[in-house]
């Protein structure tokens, strides 16, 4: 009796797939294993109307990739991302500073941001600091519910230094072209990309910075302790973080922000 090639392949795949079925089921798992990730709007590094959904977002979902997980952003209020992400309705929620209560309901990666906190000013205006105490005869404008470093809060907290506070940054920009403030302290790459967004040339062109930072935060993405799977992914996450910054190609995002590449074309690739 001749058995066909076709039955003799098929009876093969049956042994097989017999003796190894938990080492196929979980690589076809992986392959297809997908994740959200709750962020709020923090321009350029995280925006709807950038490319990849700007650069942190597209490190973390390049992190994720590489671990075999299609990772989606999904954008909402800060608040509404810290709390569903908290209750385990998201695997992670990027990107937030340290605080010591956070850690009680998240677990945080390694820093994927350092971020850098300067004074913003009008270019005719003859600013020079070396610390707080210099701060006193300007009229400083601040966003609400934000810190600004130890130093300068507890200066705030003893009324040293006195801060005008409002809701968004577009807002302290105006304040400082109509004289109605002297400095807004503020991180320096989203200062620039709101400056670009809703100011004319010739309105930037009026506002500068002071090169010495007021503050270097590291920012985090965290991971629910509600979720079992936190701690691995987490440790997982951490490992692909390392060697992109060990290789070199952390610091290429980077650069393409500097180049305007997060505000070409969505249809443009890496």
């Amino acid at each position: 009796m001749v058995v066909p090639h076709r039955l003799i392949g098929l009876l093969l795949s049956l042994i097989i797939s017999a003796f190894c079925p938990i080492n196929l089921q979980a690589q076809d798992f992986q392959t297809q294993e997908k994740v959200t990730i709750a962020v709020g709007e923090w321009p350029p590094y995280i925006a709807q109307d950038q490319k990849h959904n700007g650069v942190v977002s597209h490190i973390i979902t390049d992190i994720f990739a590489e671990l075999g997980i299609d990772a989606s952003i999904k954008f909402y209020p800060w608040s509404r991302a810290y709390n569903e992400t908290r209750d385990g309705l998201h695997a992670a929620s990027a990107i937030w500073m340290d605080k010591e209560e956070r850690k009680i309901d998240f677990i945080y990666s390694d820093p994927v941001l350092i971020e850098q906190f300067v004074f913003f000013h009008r270019k005719e205006l003859l600013f020079n600091w070396k610390d707080v105490n210099d701060l006193k005869n300007f009229n400083i404008g601040g966003i609400y519910a934000s810190s600004y470093g130890p130093e300068l809060d507890q200066a705030l907290t003893k009324g040293e230094i006195k801060l005008d506070r409002v809701n968004r940054p577009q807002q302290n920009f105006k304040k400082l072209l109509k004289k109605r403030i002297d400095l807004f302290p503020f991180e320096i790459n989203v200062g620039n990309s709101v400056l670009k967004k809703y100011f004319s040339t010739e309105q930037r062109q009026k506002i500068v910075h002071h090169p010495k930072p007021l503050l270097n935060n590291s920012s985090f993405l965290l991971f629910p302790k509600t979720l079992k799977s936190s701690k691995d992914l987490s440790e997982r996450f951490n490992r692909q973080l390392k060697i992109i910054k060990d290789n070199g190609k952390y610091d290429v995002y980077f650069k393409r922000l500097e180049q305007g590449y997060y505000e070409q074309s969505k249809q443009d690739n890496f």
